[in-house]
């Protein structure tokens, strides 16, 4: 009997680099998703084949806890069933299928969509609390991928909402859905290009802001998190120029998600979309993870009829945009991005409507 599991992607609307410094982020999980179907097997061993990649892997079961990262897409696999393993779940022989409509390096975490995806056809059906999902796949990309990530895209694949953001406290590990705006779409723009800093960047950055909190905790001993901390606090501690720079972006970004939750709540698309252009120039100037095309897919939307505010969204270096465009205005604002985009770098951006949906779950096979 063939089973399969659905997990969604997400855009994040705002609170970029926050959730490692546990602070607080606001996705949608998206209709983008990664399907993982699963019939048992009874030769001991673990087959996958992704259907996006044509390509096959497979594992004697007994191996799975020896086995060293390979530094490809199998990485995902292996660390999700290590992950099961040591929590207790017996991962039995079967052949998986993997499908992805979440495209790859796009910032639309496609990675935690096959995480939360694979879990579950690996758990078959039996029971396991949601949190401990997201926090067992989370464990994987950490600890066997290698990726300093947060909770954040794990958490919305696996408690996203459809019609709705959540808001989620990256510390606590609690979350509040926060309605949007009925007249507001959500559009994620594709550079098409993900530069090779990305990663080795995004590490750095998580240091960065380790080294911030170290040297703001030497004053306020109370600050455990850059979270935890303020402007006032920043400018009372002696940081270096750059580390300055990053801890500000966090704090102001982690008061820029309150500020975006109360004007959802107000229904004031205009204050949303000024914060967008805030969170952007934060990312582009003091994190400095923008880059040329997202900063040009930035600075084109912004002076489209019906667009309200952009930003860079994901991890940075590439990927995509996120895009707060009024009804009526989709049509025009996907043929000008589009055109203005392909004369300028000669790719043609991929433009998706992002539909709020709901989290991972198991769907016909």
């Amino acid at each position: 009997m063939t089973r399969a599991f659905r997990s969604p992607g997400r855009v994040n609307l705002i609170g970029e680099h926050t959730d490692y410094n546990l602070g607080f982020v606001l996705p949608i999980a998206l209709d983008l998703a990664c399907v993982a179907k699963t019939t048992p097997a009874s030769d001991g061993r673990l087959h996958v084949h992704t259907e996006d990649l044509d390509q096959s892997k497979d594992w004697d079961l007994a191996d799975l806890p020896h086995l060293s990262p390979a530094h490809d897409w199998t990485d995902y696999i292996v660390g999700v069933a290590r992950e099961l393993l040591y929590a207790g779940y017996e991962v039995g022989p079967q052949s998986i299928r993997i499908h992805s409509t979440v495209p790859t390096g796009s910032g639309l975490s496609s990675s935690a969509a096959l995480e939360v995806s694979v879990a579950l056809a690996m758990l078959g059906g039996r029971a396991i609390e949601p949190l401990q999902l997201a926090q067992l796949c989370q464990r994987a990309e950490r600890t066997f991928v290698g990726v300093p990530s947060g909770i954040m895209d794990q958490y919305v694949a696996v408690f996203g909402e459809p019609g709705s953001a959540i808001e989620i406290d990256c510390r606590g590990l609690t979350h509040q859905v926060v309605a949007l705006p009925a007249n507001v779409e959500i559009f994620a723009v594709n550079s098409m290009v993900k530069h090779d800093l990305a990663q080795s960047a995004y590490r750095e950055r998580t240091e960065q802001c380790a080294a911030a909190v170290e040297a703001i905790r030497a004053r306020y001993p109370e600050v455990r998190s850059l979270r935890d901390a303020d402007m006032t606090m920043l400018a009372g501690s002696s940081l270096p120029e750059t580390i300055g720079r990053r801890a500000r972006h966090v704090i102001a970004e982690d008061e820029r998600v309150g500020k975006f939750v109360a004007a959802c709540g107000e229904g004031n698309l205009h204050k949303m979309g000024e914060l967008f252009l805030e969170s952007h120039r934060s990312l582009q100037f003091d994190y400095e993870v923008s880059c040329e095309e997202l900063d040009f897919l930035v600075d084109t939307a912004i002076g489209i009829e019906g667009v309200y505010g952009a930003r860079m969204t994901g991890g940075g270096f590439g990927g995509c945009t996120v895009n707060l465009i009024g009804k009526g205005a989709a049509a025009g604002f996907e043929r000008e991005i589009t055109c203005q985009y392909q004369a300028r770098f000669a790719v043609r951006p991929q433009v998706y409507r992002c539909r709020a949906s709901a989290g991972a779950s198991e769907i016909a096979a």
